[in-house]
């Protein structure tokens, strides 16, 4: 295959899937939505512009069925570089041709978007989907350049929150995308405004998660366990959720906290549970498979996220544990940062507390320990929420429906070209 007429093409969709490290221990959305499209039916492949490097992986990865390419991206050296650019030509002439409008671009996204655009072509993709808008998104947006394939982008927060995000660029890499997906309402008025994105061009698909793999159990028994997941990051507030249990502690609650995950912040945390004499009351234990994270959930009274904006800008997009542990009849006190509030709906579906305010935190995590009446409404009300909004299985067909809508665009637009050649 030499071209990428669109005669040329296969009749069925085959998405690509690029993304910047496949798998990732923490990254459940992603496996999330590609199993769901396999479920569907709709063929896969995942492209990753780096390795692994986490130790540990979630049990849901094996069930993937897609298959996985390791782009040449920042490990390429020059001369793998220049092999990579001169077999992606000989067999594709329409991709070499199009070489110089790549100079200016970072040698390593170049490299994988070359091979992007040659693997694409031989396995017949027809769309491309970036989950980030950062370096996935500039690879997507370069092998389209190559190749005319349509890409589009799930935007989320660090890649698009963070001070070293260049707007002009993300413009750019957005505007040139069939459409943007972005995981809330508060992303999709941000990109609006900060990078200038078309109403019609932005479409919030809320993040899902498979409702049956987290069933629901009442609260009204559970041991005063509060629990907190995720990398142990700044954004994710835990030094506050340590302050709370302090406070806590001071006030003679029975209690009992569990921290779940992993991150450069372990040290830090660990020498302030120390500091506040809380080693009774506090147990890291580190990342731990989704089978456990469940077991976990199922036990605790109270799930607490406690996010932040980040110093460097960096804040969460929307917690998938949230959703889990809303799914599953676990009631839950975060803070009102972008989208959250959106699924926590402070008062009907859990407790929203302002960032940064321990006596705030531990007041609501206080009154979820000892008021059953409270937790019980809060988990019918969350489980109700998660059904309407937040199933893969709806989510994952919205987001289909975008695909298909792109390669239909695309379709047209060369039946159009082919017209006006024909007529001129």
């Amino acid at each position: 295959m030499s071209n990428l007429d669109s005669t040329s093409r296969p009749p069925s969709d085959r998405v690509a899937y690029i993304v910047k490290r496949y798998p990732r221990y923490s990254e459940t959305f992603i496996v999330n939505e590609i199993l769901a499209h396999e479920a569907a039916g709709l063929p896969i492949e995942i492209y990753s512009i780096r390795p692994p490097v986490d130790t540990h992986f979630q049990d849901l990865i094996s069930k993937v069925r897609a298959p996985v390419h390791y782009l040449p991206g920042s490990v390429c050296k020059a001369t793998d570089f220049w092999r990579v650019l001169a077999d992606a030509a000989k067999r594709h002439p329409r991709v070499g041709s199009r070489f110089e409008s790549l100079l200016k671009h970072d040698p390593s996204d170049v490299a994988a978007a070359v091979a992007v655009a040659d693997l694409a072509i031989r396995n017949g993709i027809t769309h491309f989907h970036a989950h980030f808008a950062s370096s996935a998104a500039s690879v997507a947006w370069l092998a389209h350049q190559l190749t005319e394939i349509p890409y589009t982008i799930t935007a989320h927060a660090k890649d698009i929150f963070h001070e070293e995000v260049c707007l002009t660029e993300l413009s750019r890499k957005l505007q040139s995308a069939k459409a943007t997906i972005t995981v809330s309402d508060f992303n999709v008025d941000y990109l609006r405004r900060a990078a200038s994105i078309a109403h019609d061009a932005i479409v919030r698909i809320y993040n899902g998660i498979d409702i049956e793999r987290f069933p629901y159990k009442s609260p009204a028994v559970r041991q005063p366990i509060v629990l907190a997941v995720g990398r142990l990051v700044e954004k994710k507030g835990f030094s506050v959720l340590i302050d709370a249990c302090s406070i806590l502690q001071e006030r003679g609650v029975d209690f009992r906290t569990r921290i779940i995950g992993d991150g450069p912040l372990a040290g830090d945390l660990q020498d302030q549970v120390h500091r506040l004499e809380l080693d009774r009351h506090i147990d890291f234990l580190g990342p731990q498979p989704q089978p456990m994270v469940k077991l976990a959930m199922q036990q605790a009274a109270v799930l607490a996220a406690p996010c932040v904006e980040g110093s460097d800008g960096n804040r969460d997009g929307l917690p998938t544990v949230l959703l889990e542990a809303m799914a599953s009849g676990t009631p839950c006190v975060s803070t009102p940062v972008t989208g959250i509030p959106e699924v926590l709906i402070d008062g009907r579906t859990g407790s929203l507390v302002p960032q940064n305010r321990p006596h705030d935190l531990a007041n609501a995590l206080q009154r979820l320990l000892s008021d059953v009446d409270v937790r019980c409404h809060y988990a019918t009300n969350a489980r109700q929420h998660i059904e309407t909004s937040f199933d893969i299985v709806r989510n994952s067909e919205v987001q289909r429906e975008l695909f298909r809508r792109s390669r239909s665009d695309e379709r047209e637009s060369a039946e159009l070209q082919c017209s006006i050649a024909m007529v001129n």
